[in-house]
Formats: structure tokens, C-alpha cells, sequence
């Protein structure tokens, strides 16, 4: 048995990738012969204290484990991290990120195992933030949904051409709002859009968004769902016709692998690891970050040529077989950690 402890914080219910990545981990735990306890970083609280036979730090908290780890604390056991997101964070503000980043960079140098989402965001830990190329291991996200995947019982197309699934919490990050702008453009017949997630994340940009939503130009085109389990999102999926999310940063992007096991043809910007998911043209459509008018020019072709849209949705159905189950990713994090304690002795 392995005893594992996982520094993290923020609730491990939260409708992210990084929390999600966590949630079937711990799932997995006893099948792969290991223990894990969850422990909450606090600001006066040395979340190394309980630590057991290896301890892995989420990237959300390692700017604040890095002063334990300077002071000795755990310094007897093998040290891990997640590394879900650029040092600095995302979201944060430019004061924020400039101070963070630091703090996680140096966090990051004194682990013997540093763990990341996928080959993009390894070369970027080892090109522009400098960290040893035999210390990081590759373990990407799963990308099969729970549940009956039959699609919900209404028509998400509601009278439309197509159906649009977006699944992103309200940050700025996740390009709600140029989303919002391609769809207005469209003719009113072509495209509702199905949003899911969490609008209270950022209250500045969640009223904004609410202020757009209320704009004559999005009158019923436009369906908000709120949080949902996995098995109510998986039943989106099924019933969709398209996913798209403007985002700025995904290491991975979880949702657009899932899109991918649901057979959904993929809109997004040509940044971060989307590339390297879809062929533009062949699972879907790359953009140029920021181009809300080709972003509608894509939805706009989808809604319009029911061939192409097929033949997208056939190919992209064929890479979503190709990428891992959760299965596969308990299997890497796993083996990746006991490798790990065996090396330390």
C-alpha cells in the first residue's frame, strides 16, 4: 500500500479540470493499492505535517507549500506536484501572477516528480520556465463520461440548425463573452447555444455576461444550465451537435477531449493544447485567438453544411477512441508515484 498525500485547495466538488483530474484519482485509489488523503492548504497550517509516503501538491497551492518546504518541513519524503496551470495561475490579475509565479517556479524546482496534463505543457515547463526534462512525466487527463450517454429528452436545437454546447465556468479565461458575440452575429435560425457551468466564479465578469445575455440580439438563442454532474453534462453531450469554447489558456482542456468521445466537431482558438487534439478542418475548427468573426464564420459553415458537419463529427468520434480513459490516467499517476517512493527508498 502506498500512502499518498494530496495538498490541494478550493472544494474538490468544483466544476474544474483540475478538480475533476483529483475526484477520479481518489476513486481509483484503492484499485491501484494506494491511500489517499486529501489535505486542505491553510495559511497557517504546515499541510506537510500528515504527510505519509509521498506528497503531491496541487498547482493551485504550491506558491503557498513553498516556505514549509524551505523550512525543512517533509523534507524526509519524496515531493510531487500537479501542475495543471502556468506558474502564476490564471485569472489572477497581473500583480497576482507576477508574484505567484515565482513562488510556484521554485516550488516546482525542488520535486523529484513533477506531473503535467499533456506533451504541450511539459515543453513549455522545460522551454520557458526552465524545469528538468527527467523529472517531468506526462499523465493526460481521462476523457469517458459516466452514465447512460443518451442524449437529454428536449431538442437542444430548439427550432435551430444546430445545437452548441460551451462547457466553462465564467472566467475571462474561458471566452464566454467573445462566444456570446460570434453567436448574435449568426442569422437567428442557426444556433442555440447551450452553456454549462458555474456563472459566480468571477462576479465582474459574470454580470457582464448577464448584461450581454440580456441584448436583443441573443433573445432565446441562448440556455443557461448552471453546475451539473457529470451524468447530466454527459446527456449535453450526447444530445449536441457542436462544441465550442473560446479559451485563451488550456494545458489539456478536458472538455474538449470529452467533446471528442461524444463525437462533437470542436470550435476553438489555435492556442494552448488544441492543436495537438483536432486537425483543423478534420475534427473541427482552429481560429485565431481573438477572431470573434471567424469563430462565427465556423459555426455559421457548421449549421449550414450538414455533409461537413458529419463528416467532422465521424472523425472527431475516431480521435476521442484514441485518447485515455480514466483508467488509463490512475494507471500513469499511480505508476508514476510509486516509481517515485521505490527511487526514494
Amino acid at each position: 500500500m502506498i500512502r499518498i498525500s494530496l495538498v490541494t485547495r478550493g472544494s474538490p466538488d468544483e466544476l474544474t479540470g483540475g478538480h475533476l483530474y483529483h475526484r477520479h484519482l481518489l476513486d481509483a485509489a484503492d484499485a491501484h493499492g494506494a491511500a489517499v488523503e486529501r489535505v486542505t492548504a491553510g495559511r497557517f497550517r504546515n499541510p506537510l505535517r500528515a504527510a505519509r509516503d509521498v506528497v503531491v501538491v496541487d498547482s493551485l497551492t504550491a506558491w503557498s507549500v513553498l516556505p514549509w518546504v524551505l523550512f525543512g518541513a517533509g523534507r524526509q519524503r519524496p515531493l510531487a506536484a500537479i501542475v495543471h496551470q502556468p506558474p502564476g495561475g490564471v485569472d489572477h490579475g497581473r500583480i497576482r501572477t507576477a508574484l505567484q509565479g515565482p513562488l510556484d517556479r521554485a516550488f516546482y524546482r525542488r520535486c523529484q516528480l513533477v506531473i503535467t496534463t499533456s506533451e504541450t505543457f511539459a515543453r513549455d515547463l522545460v522551454e520557458r520556465w526552465h524545469l528538468r526534462t527527467e523529472r517531468i512525466v506526462v499523465v493526460e487527463p481521462g476523457c469517458d463520461l459516466p452514465g447512460d450517454p443518451s442524449p437529454v429528452d428536449d431538442d437542444l436545437r430548439r427550432g435551430r440548425r444546430i445545437a452548441v454546447l460551451c462547457v466553462a465556468n465564467w472566467w475571462p479565461n474561458k471566452g464566454v463573452l467573445e462566444l456570446l458575440e460570434s453567436v448574435a452575429s449568426l442569422p437567428p435560425g442557426h444556433v442555440t447555444l447551450h452553456l454549462a457551468g458555474r456563472e459566480d466564479v468571477d462576479p465582474g465578469y459574470g454580470a457582464r455576461v448577464h448584461r450581454r445575455l440580456r441584448a436583443a440580439d441573443l433573445a432565446a438563442r441562448v440556455v443557461l444550465h448552471g453546475s451539473l454532474t457529470p451524468i447530466e453534462l454527459g446527456r449535453l453531450y450526447a444530445g449536441a451537435d457542436v462544441f465550442a469554447l473560446a479559451s485563451r489558456a488550456e494545458t489539456y482542456g478536458i472538455v474538449f477531449a470529452e467533446a471528442l468521445a461524444a463525437g462533437l466537431p470542436i470550435v476553438g482558438w489555435r492556442n494552448g493544447n488544441l492543436p495537438h487534439l483536432i486537425e483543423d478542418g478534420r475534427e473541427g475548427c482552429l481560429v485565431s485567438a481573438g477572431d470573434v468573426e471567424g469563430l462565427a464564420r465556423a459555426l455559421d459553415r457548421l449549421a449550414t453544411d450538414d455533409t461537413w458537419r458529419d463528416e467532422l463529427s465521424a472523425a472527431a468520434r475516431r480521435r476521442g477512441l484514441c485518447l485515455p480513459t480514466w483508467s488509463d490516467t490512475a494507471d500513469g499517476f499511480f505508476g508514476a508515484l510509486r516509481a517515485l517512493t521505490e527511487s526514494h527508498g
